[in-house]
């Protein structure tokens, strides 16, 4: 089983987080299952990017992003090259390293 390592984030996990994850499921369904409550405006549909991760080790052994992926991201905050919609990343069997940007299009979220 792989592991997912998440570097700290001053409001997600500022103390950063590192857990076991099943191979299929998207980072965003494993963060959210372990207490890190990432933005998902849409609902992990693939239409927003407030879920926006990079990978910081491991990216090579996600599935490539589609299209669309590839669309959202270009408005992403922050886009880097090893960026991806934690929605639509599905784990493999490889340990990852993520970090949640500090903003996204929704950080003056309410509270």
């Amino acid at each position: 089983m792989p592991s997912l390592k998440i570097l700290p984030h001053p409001e997600y996990a500022p103390g950063g987080a590192q857990f076991q994850v099943l191979a299929g499921d998207s980072i965003c369904e494993a963060l959210i299952g372990h207490g890190i409550e990432i933005d998902h405006a849409c609902g992990m549909k693939c239409a927003c990017t407030t879920c926006h991760v990079i990978v910081r080790q491991g990216y090579e052994s996600l599935p490539p992003p589609g299209e669309d992926e590839e669309d959202l991201l270009d408005r992403a905050w922050g886009l880097e090259p090893q960026s991806r919609l934690s929605c639509q990343a599905i784990v493999g069997r490889e340990n990852l390293t993520v970090e949640i940007p500090r903003y996204s299009i929704n950080h003056a979220k309410e509270k």
